[in-house]
């Protein structure tokens, strides 16, 4: 049985939000964009308003993903995840995902690119560190690869090395080598990677090479012995 619209109202407290009430009683709330076209005497048939129902649960996940979106770059799997955790259906998670996916506010092959690009200039890491990080956030493995596909991690090692030098500056060799060892292994480099790079790091502060290039203690012990942050 069709049902008669008797009134639009704005809600108070959330503006983007319209009251509709049928024959006279409050009925459910819309979206303002979905409620747009309805209008005061307008006949609404069972199946129109579940219509206008689930068009309003997609533009409510909609508008969320937007919010989650606003501060930085997702991926989809951080989205769909973070509306999971309201609870909010798998077939209107999908409408979101594509909707955001054809408007090209989330794209995970450009994610992985400038998550890469931004740990390059701020926080250099190895490949390996590089595609954990990715993975954590959901990317996927053939993404991972391809973004990962011109990583040296030689360079990142040096650019890691060079940013850090400046608070290992004072000490000698041994424990200019010890520290930054540890530094660069907890950024991920094996120890063929941080050795070449630490020592040319130190050649170019110092003018020499070191009298020692090999470390006196496994390279695992130089990574656990210290105790600072990897996102150092």
């Amino acid at each position: 049985m069709d049902r008669k619209i008797t009134a639009l109202r704005i809600q108070k407290r959330n503006p983007q939000r319209v009251n509709v009430y049928l024959d006279g009683e409050f009925a459910f709330g819309l979206a303002r964009i979905v409620a747009a076209w309805l209008q005061v005497g307008q006949s609404l048939s069972p199946e129109k308003i579940t219509e206008l129902q689930s068009q309003d649960r997609q533009e409510v996940a909609y508008q969320q993903a937007l919010r989650f979106i606003q501060y930085r770059p997702r991926t989809q799997n951080e989205i769909r995840q973070k509306l999971l955790k309201n609870e909010v259906p798998e077939p209107v998670i999908t409408y979101v995902l594509e909707r955001l996916q054809r408007t090209g506010l989330i794209n995970d092959q450009h994610f992985a690119e400038n998550w890469i690009e931004n740990r390059s200039d701020l926080r250099p890491r190895s490949r390996y560190a590089l595609a954990h990080e990715l993975k954590q956030r959901g990317v996927a493995p053939e993404i991972i690869d391809s973004s990962l596909s011109k990583v040296d991690d030689y360079e990142m090692a040096y650019r890691a090395a060079c940013k850090q030098y400046r608070k290992y500056s004072n000490f000698d060799w041994q424990t200019y080598r010890q520290k930054m060892y540890g530094f660069l292994g907890r950024r991920g480099f094996n120890y063929e990677v941080s050795n070449a790079a630490a020592t040319q790091v130190w050649e170019e502060k110092h003018g020499s090479m070191p009298d020692s290039v090999l470390p006196e203690e496994p390279y695992k012990d130089y990574i656990e012995s210290e105790d600072e942050e990897v996102n150092s």
